[in-house]
C-alpha cells in the first residue's frame, strides 16, 4: 500500500515524465546526429559561441564557471543545453504575469505623507528607497528566537482580525500547526474577514494533495498556487515564491524563515531540533509586505482596482520608536540583487563584528571577498551554520567552504541540537536583518523573497542575545577539522553548486 502511494505521488508522476522527455531528447538527437552528419561541428561551433557569449555577459562569474565547463565537458550538447535551460531570467509567462502588476502598484509603493528623514541614511536605507522600499517610523518590531515562540502570537493575532488575513509561504503542510492555522481562516471567514492564501507549488508538492486550492476554495479561503509545476524540462520551474509573510488588516505584519509546517514548531522532528527565527512587525512598516503579497496575488488573481485601500489603518504611537525598520523584497524580475546588495553594504561597513546564522553557505567570490577584507580590517566574523543536514549535499558544499576562510580568520561554528534554518546578520550589536534570504545562489539570484532591515535598539538587544544562546549550543570548527571538507567530491558540488 506504500508502495503503490509513493508511484501514485505527485512527485513521482511528475518526476518520470520529466525523465521520459530526457530519454526522448536524447535518443532524438543521437537519431538526427547520425543522419545528419554536418550538425555535430555545428552544434560545436554553437557550443563555442556560447562559451564566448557567456564571457562577456553581465553575469555571476560562478554561475557563468559552471556552465562554461559544463560546455566544455559535453561539446556537441553544452551549448544547446544551455540556450534551452541555462538562462536564468524568468520565463516569458512569469514575467508577463507579474510585471504589469509590479509597474502599476509601483505607483504606491511609497506611502503618501511618510517622513522619510533618518540619521542613518548609509546603512542602506538610501538604496531601499531608490528601488521602492520606503522608510515608515511609526513601527514597532519583536524578534522570535524560535518559530515556536511566534506561533502563539500569530494565532492570536489571526483570531482577532477585523478587515483581511493575507498568507504567503513557500511551504504547506498538513499537521498539527497548519490544521490549527486553517481552522481560525475557516472561522474568520465565517465572520466576514477576507482571507487570501498564496503556496508555492514546488515548495507544496509533496506535503499537500494535487489541487489543494480548491479545498481552500471550499472552505471559503481565496488561494492562489505560485507559479504551477509543470512537468517538462524547463528553467522557469527554478523561480519560487521563497517567502513567508503574513499580513493583519494591514498593520500586523509577520516575516522569517518559518513555513507553515509541524517542524517549524518542533513539533515533527526531522532533523534533530529546528532553530528558526521570525518577526513582527506592527505599524505603517508592514505596507512594504503588503505590496509584495499583492503583486504576486494580483498577478495570478487580477482581483484590485485600488491598492490604496489596503493602507494600514490604525491609531499611530505619540512617540517614534529608536530606530528604524525597512521590509524589502527581492526579486528575478528586476536587474537589482536586493538581497546581496544589502548583505555586502552590511559586511563593508562593519567596524567591529558581523554575526551570521544561515542553513546554506554557497557564496560567490564577491561576498568571500568582502568577509576576508572585513576580517583583515579587524572585524571579528562569526558564521552558525547546521549540525544537522536537511539536505546532504548543499551540507556538503557548505562545509567546503570553511578552510579557505577559517584560514583568514573566520569563525565557522554548528549548531549541535540539529538543523538551523536561521537567516540572519547582525553587524556591530547596531543594524540588523531578519527574513527568508539565504546565503546561496538560489535565494540571492532565482527567487523571490523578502527580509527586514532594522536598527531599533530592543530588537537589537534580542537578536544579539539570541545570538550567544546559539552560539552556546554550537561546536567550533578548527582548521584542522575543517581539512577533511575539501575533498575531490566537494570540489566538483561546489563547482556546479550555481546549477544545483
Amino acid at each position: 500500500m506504500k508502495l503503490l502511494k509513493i508511484f501514485l505521488s505527485r512527485i513521482f508522476i511528475f518526476g518520470l515524465l520529466i525523465f521520459l522527455q530526457i530519454v526522448w531528447i536524447i535518443l532524438i538527437t543521437r537519431s538526427v546526429l547520425s543522419n545528419f552528419h554536418w550538425l555535430n561541428p555545428a552544434l560545436k561551433i554553437l557550443s563555442m559561441l556560447v562559451v564566448l557569449w557567456l564571457v562577456n555577459k553581465d553575469e555571476n562569474s560562478s554561475y557563468k564557471i559552471s556552465w562554461i565547463i559544463l560546455i566544455l565537458v559535453f561539446p556537441v550538447f553544452g551549448g544547446l543545453l544551455y540556450l534551452m535551460i541555462g538562462n536564468k531570467q524568468p520565463s516569458h509567462r512569469i514575467r508577463r504575469k507579474l510585471q504589469p502588476v509590479l509597474d502599476d502598484i509601483e505607483k504606491v509603493t511609497l506611502m503618501p505623507q511618510v517622513d522619510m528623514q533618518n540619521d542613518n541614511q548609509d546603512d542602506g536605507v538610501t538604496y531601499l528607497k531608490d528601488i521602492g522600499y520606503g522608510l515608515y517610523p511609526y513601527t514597532t518590531s519583536r524578534y522570535y528566537s524560535l518559530g515556536d515562540y511566534c506561533y502563539a502570537d500569530l494565532l492570536r493575532d489571526i483570531r482577532n482580525a477585523k478587515h483581511y488575513i493575507f498568507m504567503e509561504y513557500f511551504i504547506v503542510a498538513r499537521g498539527l500547526m497548519f490544521e490549527t492555522i486553517l481552522k481560525l481562516l475557516k472561522q474568520k471567514v465565517d465572520e466576514g474577514v477576507e482571507v487570501r492564501f498564496i503556496y508555492d507549488d514546488v515548495g507544496s508538492l509533496t506535503t499537500v494533495p494535487y489541487h489543494f486550492e480548491k479545498k481552500l476554495a471550499e472552505l471559503g479561503i481565496k488561494c492562489v498556487v505560485f507559479n504551477p509545476f509543470v512537468p517538462l524540462v524547463s528553467i522557469a520551474m527554478n523561480h519560487r515564491d521563497h517567502r513567508k509573510i503574513c499580513i493583519i488588516d494591514g498593520y500586523i505584519g509577520y516575516s522569517g524563515g518559518f513555513n507553515l509546517a509541524d517542524e517549524y514548531l518542533n513539533a515533527k522532528m526531522r532533523f534533530g531540533h529546528w532553530k528558526d527565527t521570525g518577526i513582527r512587525l506592527m505599524g505603517d512598516g508592514v505596507w512594504n509586505l503588503t505590496t509584495m503579497f499583492l503583486s504576486i496575488w494580483n498577478a495570478y488573481c487580477p482581483t484590485d482596482d485600488d491598492y490604496t485601500k489596503f493602507y494600514p489603518q490604525f491609531e499611530r504611537m505619540n512617540e517614534v520608536p529608536d530606530g528604524f525598520v525597512i521590509a524589502y523584497g527581492d526579486s528575478p524580475l528586476d536587474e537589482e540583487r536586493t538581497g546581496e546588495n544589502i548583505y555586502l553594504n552590511m559586511i563593508h561597513r562593519a567596524q567591529h563584528e558581523i554575526l551570521i546564522m544561515t542553513p546554506y553557505f554557497i557564496i560567490d567570490e564577491t561576498m568571500m571577498k568582502a568577509l576576508i577584507l572585513a576580517r583583515k580590517k579587524g572585524v571579528v566574523v562569526k558564521i552558525i551554520t547546521p549540525g544537522v543536514p536537511d539536505k546532504k549535499n548543499v551540507y556538503r558544499v557548505t562545509r567546503s567552504y570553511y578552510y579557505s576562510l577559517i584560514q583568514e580568520g573566520i569563525e565557522f561554528y554548528e549548531y549541535q541540537p540539529g538543523f538551523l534554518h536561521a537567516k540572519m546578520v547582525l553587524c556591530d550589536q547596531r543594524i540588523a536583518t531578519v527574513g527568508t534570504i539565504n546565503f546561496d545562489y538560489r535565494s540571492l539570484y532565482l527567487h523571490f523573497e523578502c527580509n527586514v532591515l532594522l536598527t531599533q535598539k530592543e530588537t537589537i538587544l534580542a537578536i544579539s542575545q539570541d545570538f550567544k544562546e546559539t552560539l552556546a549550543l554550537s561546536q567550533k570548527i578548527d582548521q584542522k577539522h575543517s581539512r577533511r571538507f575539501r575533498g575531490l567530491y566537494e570540489a566538483i558540488l561546489r563547482l556546479f553548486a550555481p546549477l544545483m
